[in-house]
């Protein structure tokens, strides 16, 4: 455990962030498992809007820096191929 108060201080501030990163990561990996579903049940409306929102909400992640640009890019990429499956 940290001995410094400026080493105290940085602990706090890290656990804060980590559980603010922590609801941002948990929402990305409830709106990629909303498309995968959706996708389970061939139905390319829901497919659609489901996959805008968790793109949206995958932008605002790596706008946040929780994510990493390519990871989210990686992340969307997959989700569209998936998407593009049901379609044809």
């Amino acid at each position: 455990m940290a001995n410094h108060k400026s080493a105290l201080k940085r602990a706090g501030q890290n656990e804060t962030r980590r559980m603010r990163n922590k609801t941002v990561k948990t929402r990305v990996k409830h709106v990629v498992k909303e498309v995968r579903q959706a996708a389970a049940t061939k139905s390319v409306d829901t497919v659609d809007a489901s996959l805008r929102t968790a793109q949206s909400t995958i932008d605002k992640a790596v706008k946040k820096g929780v994510l990493h640009k390519r990871t989210a890019a990686r992340k969307v990429a997959r989700l569209a191929k998936l998407s593009q499956t049901i379609k044809s």
